[in-house]
């Protein structure tokens, strides 16, 4: 497990930091990833592709490894998970590339970006309709087995394909990241594929997205009543009631402030009830 019921529970999702349309200065940045190592998260988790445009790839993972290099804290404590097969396009767009040629070359490049020898947990990002599932599985194994990565983990990934990759990587399998929100509940069969399997579940926008966090208790009105009975924010709900579906889930808000993860970090005390985890998984 990568996480436990403590405040490593929560991780920080590094990729609002350096996206087009929300990129925050390189001090503000750091700041806010200080802020959350200060207030014991140990997991940061980036990728390749999380840049403003293709011709900066790799920005957000030297920005944390900038963030690292200057905090005042044990770095080697810190657990850093990328990812790649997920590319920017010369348009601004996306696209997928899941050769096992490419996903090397990305895993160096990488680990240059992270001035690391070996990644802590490196996640194949999406799936690739132009590759075999298990033929870019079989690489992220290939990774493992060459010390470049010491974890392994898929990202975007269906009930099928979790079990694919069970059977690919064995112990090397340590967890999946999917998208899991109040507005965004589908993947509930993944999770429960993580608690039989054994792996952990990171939650990619737990929160709904940069753009809808601040209308979380406003869109999901259980949220923002439950929110307010507690005096808490409905992002703090929002995570306490992830927490609360699985001690396998790991949610990772992405911040651009300091403000905002130092609000997040504060779900892993939050508890709520029956009845209010009742509502909150309604729906209503």
């Amino acid at each position: 497990m990568i996480g436990s019921r403590q405040v490593s529970a929560i991780g920080l999702g590094a990729m609002p930091m350096s996206t087009a349309g929300h990129m925050p200065d390189e001090a503000q940045s750091i700041r806010t990833i200080h802020a959350a190592l200060d207030a014991g998260i140990r997991l940061i988790d980036t990728a390749d592709a999380y840049t403003p445009s293709h011709t900066d790839v790799g920005h957000n993972e030297r920005l944390v490894a900038k963030a690292l290099a200057s905090w005042g804290g044990d770095a080697d404590s810190v657990l850093v998970s990328t990812k790649g097969g997920h590319v920017r396009t010369p348009s601004g767009g996306w696209a997928r590339d899941s050769r096992p040629e490419y996903l090397f070359q990305a895993c160096d490049r990488s680990l240059k970006a992270l001035g690391v020898e070996s990644i802590g947990l490196y996640f194949h990002h999406r799936p690739d309709p132009e590759v075999p599932y298990e033929v870019a599985v079989g690489a992220i194994k290939d990774l493992v087995q060459a010390g470049k990565v010491q974890a392994a983990g898929i990202s975007n990934a269906n009930p099928e394909q979790m079990r694919v990759a069970l059977e690919i990587l064995g112990d090397d399998l340590v967890a999946v990241q999917n998208e899991f929100s109040p507005r965004f509940r589908t993947s509930e069969p993944e999770i429960d594929v993580a608690d039989e399997i054994d792996i952990a579940f990171l939650s990619w926008s737990p929160l709904g997205g940069m753009g809808s966090a601040s209308d979380l208790g406003s869109d999901h009105a259980a949220f923002g009543e439950i929110a307010a009975a507690h005096g808490v924010s409905p992002q703090q709900v929002c995570l306490a009631w992830q927490l609360a579906r699985s001690p396998r889930i790991v949610p990772i808000p992405g911040a651009s402030r300091p403000e905002s993860i130092l609000d997040s970090v504060q779900a892993v005390d939050l508890e709520l009830t029956d009845e209010e985890l009742g509502r909150l998984n309604s729906g209503k």
